[in-house]
């Protein structure tokens, strides 16, 4: 049936990462109104945010997160979907270590780097950039045109593209080494959006200072927590290690408990092996089965997306959603800090900050100067390749970004148990990360630091890759990942085309890649194709600019749809 006896609705959802879990919480707020099968065929929800095991006795925590590691605290639904799980993010300063060579490709936003002098034109000239391509009735050009073309249509040099504006970005949006290829528009709000931005731009230093960012707590935790709050109201069913194999929709039927004429989706699906050791196991555990509901959430990659559709898809939604690239990166997790120092500056030294600005007295300089010198700490590296700058490779420094080595519970700083408790046994697994020598909120030494780099789209890059580099003894986990590109051609063959396809044949789609590949658009697509189906917003009590805003900004996007007349105070927002 698609339609229960008592009239409620019944949904699928296909995935069950940060778009499907919200569009499943969403829709479990209204229990007499919806009846939910989400469906994942991993063991566990999650998606791209996973947590892996790591031995706390050698590293000073129990797992890290990888995947995702955290976001901007403009993040308002994401944080509010934590806090009703009883789990909260960590505030931690955003240091960045930009190249290695001073006045060739090194520079931070701790302090001023020579590199920044050699570019003082342009950093200045940017702020006109960002104003023209701001403009509304310009606008519209400038999301068709990448970002490498505006910045050589603007006669900015070469190498402040390659050193400046490509690392950083790759940064924001994680888009490596498709960076140059970026709407100029999306690059434009990643410095102008109030929802967007993580950084403020400076005419003096390009970014300003060491932003506030958000470390997330156990993504492992979060969601176990997730799936059991879903379930909570006893409409919503999620099932782990089955995989939905195809569907038919606009499939018309006889509803047996009433005997009612409808339409609805053919869902079918099979039992999964499962993961062993962190990885899917190819392979079905059972026979296939089918199911009929009123409507389907698909909140998977869009190629997976076309993939479940089969021959279902129409020829609109195999050009949109085939229009989406993806590319295939790794993930080493390491302990290599030879590595790290062959490649970039981690360490502060005086021969990084500008001896120019120093010389000059520039009271601002020597501020930041001081402060690195005990507070060098950066979270993130950045590189480019020396055979083609405009292609890089990242480094995280997950013990200073990651709460977990600090001596945080799992659940975050507001763990009322864990901050009652601060010399638990290290048997207990709430606080299993103190199974060290080591006081809360004591880092170890570099050496002791856990790692991970990031090697990008294997298929373009992989023979500058100095992946082979790394010490096999200190390697602690490979994992691979697929990256959605954010090419000038997402924004003009996918995003504009998704609110003509959301709602076509009972189908509405959800996912990071609809827009802007981060964990906050994911959680607004979701909680976007709940609403679409009548499912409340469920953050309508918090702060506009917190959350409403770029929910609203989502739902009219994805669906060309402005919010329900209690959720918003004017026309549209």
């Amino acid at each position: 049936m698609s339609q229960t006896a008592d009239n409620r609705k019944r949904v699928a959802i296909v995935g069950g990462g940060a778009a499907g879990m919200s569009a499943a919480y969403a829709l479990s707020l209204c229990p007499g109104e919806f009846e939910v099968v989400l469906f994942e065929r991993s063991s566990s929800p999650g998606g791209m945010a996973t947590s892996t095991p790591i031995n706390a006795k050698k590293y000073g925590a129990s797992y890290i997160n990888d995947g995702v590691q955290g976001g901007s605290p403009v993040f308002g639904n994401t944080y509010s979907m934590f806090e009703k799980l009883g789990c909260t993010p960590s505030e931690v300063g955003f240091q960045i270590s930009f190249g290695r060579e001073v006045g060739e490709d090194y520079w931070s936003n701790v302090f001023p780097a020579a590199l920044l002098d050699q570019h003082k034109d342009s950093i200045k000239r940017f702020s006109t950039f960002l104003k023209v391509t701001s403009n509304p009735v310009l606008e519209p050009v400038f999301g068709l045109m990448p970002i490498h073309l505006s910045l050589t249509l603007f006669r900015f040099p070469k190498t402040f593209a390659e050193a400046l504006v490509f690392p950083l970005v790759a940064l924001f949006m994680g888009t490596g080494n498709q960076t140059p290829y970026v709407s100029t528009a999306i690059v434009e709000r990643l410095f102008t959006d109030k929802s967007m931005r993580l950084f403020d731009y400076s005419k003096e230093s390009f970014v300003n200072g060491i932003p506030e960012m958000r470390a997330f707590p156990c993504l492992g935790e979060v969601y176990r927590r997730w799936k059991k709050e879903v379930e909570s109201r006893g409409n919503v069913e999620v099932r782990l290690r089955v995989e939905v194999t195809g569907m038919q929709r606009s499939v018309k039927y006889v509803d047996q408990s009433n005997g009612q004429k409808r339409e609805g989706v053919k869902i079918y699906s099979r039992a999964t092996l499962g993961t062993n050791n962190d990885q899917e196991i190819e392979g079905y555990a059972g026979a296939e089965t089918e199911e009929m509901f009123s409507d389907v959430i698909i909140a998977c990659d869009a190629d997976a997306a076309l993939k479940v559709l089969g021959k279902d898809a129409s020829w609109m939604e195999r050009k949109v959603l085939g229009n989406v690239k993806y590319l295939w990166d790794i993930t080493v997790t390491h302990n290599d800090l030879g590595y790290l120092e062959k490649y970039y500056r981690v360490r502060f030294s005086d021969d990084l900050p500008s001896k120019k600005r120093l010389a000059e007295g520039d009271e601002e300089t020597k501020k930041a100067v001081e402060f690195a010198k005990d507070n060098f700490n950066p979270l993130y590296y950045v590189r480019s390749y020396p055979e083609d700058k405009k292609k890089i490779e990242m480094s995280f420094d997950l013990t200073n970004y990651q709460p977990q080595f600090k001596g945080e519970s799992p659940f975050g700083p507001d763990d009322d148990q864990a901050n009652d408790d601060r010399a638990a046994s290290a048997s207990d697994p709430r606080r299993s990360i103190h199974a060290v020598s080591l006081a809360d909120g004591e880092l170890p030494p570099l050496e002791d630091h856990v790692f991970q780099t990031i090697f990008l789209d294997k298929d373009g890059s992989e023979g500058m890759w100095t992946k082979s580099e790394i010490d096999k003894e200190k390697v602690i986990a490979e994992k691979w990942w697929k990256q959605q590109s954010h090419r000038w051609q997402h924004y003009a063959g996918t995003v504009p085309w998704m609110m003509f396809l959301n709602g076509k044949r009972h189908t509405y789609f959800a996912g990071a890649w609809t827009i802007l590949n981060m964990h906050e658009i994911a959680v607004c697509s979701g909680l976007g194709a709940a609403y679409r189906l009548g499912a409340p917003y469920p953050f309508a009590d918090k702060p506009e600019e917190l959350c409403g805003r770029l929910f609203k900004l989502t739902l009219g996007v994805n669906h060309r749809m402005r919010a329900r007349k209690e959720d918003r105070d004017g026309f549209i927002a």
